[in-house]
């Protein structure tokens, strides 16, 4: 399988969720406006949904990753990123991506951090649609991890 190099940005057409490309631009698009309602959207609602990432290490049902995203989307730092480097993988009730995320921290002083980040999302079918039921991120540079856990956490 070639992965494909064609970013997801969250700028494509998101007029058909059924195709799972475009349910993780959902994700992206939520991620990148900061819109905690549409990122709720994207998630499972159940306690069955776990994301583990450099921030907020693991988070169990919808309650405890919002506090993650809340933090991120309500700090004086923006965080832009594009899931790009990716496979797509797929049976009949879910469906899992695994590639890379890069982009950029800017906090409110003007620093800047260059991202690099590997990415799995996992998606399951519920009540007739796609939903997020895990994501794990990765930062592989242990001091590109630290800054960019100083520079949000302490900007939130």
């Amino acid at each position: 399988m070639t992965p494909i190099q064609e970013p997801i940005t969250g700028k494509e057409d998101l007029t058909d969720l059924s195709r799972p490309q475009l349910v993780v631009a959902q994700f992206y698009r939520a991620f990148n406006l900061r819109d905690i309602v549409l990122m709720q959207e994207n998630w499972l609602p159940t306690s069955e949904a776990v994301m583990d990432n450099p921030l907020g290490g693991i988070k169990r049902g919808w309650s405890e990753i919002e506090v993650v995203y809340r933090s991120i989307f309500e700090g004086s730092s923006r965080v832009q990123v594009e899931f790009y480097d990716y496979t797509v993988h797929s049976g009949n009730e879910y469906f899992y991506v695994i590639g890379r995320e890069r982009g950029t921290l800017r906090t409110a002083t003007g620093i800047e951090l260059e991202l690099a980040i590997r990415t799995s999302r996992f998606y399951r079918q519920f009540e007739g649609r796609w939903r997020q039921a895990h994501h794990h991120g990765s930062i592989d540079d242990p001091s590109l991890l630290q800054r960019y856990r100083d520079l949000v956490l302490k900007a939130a």
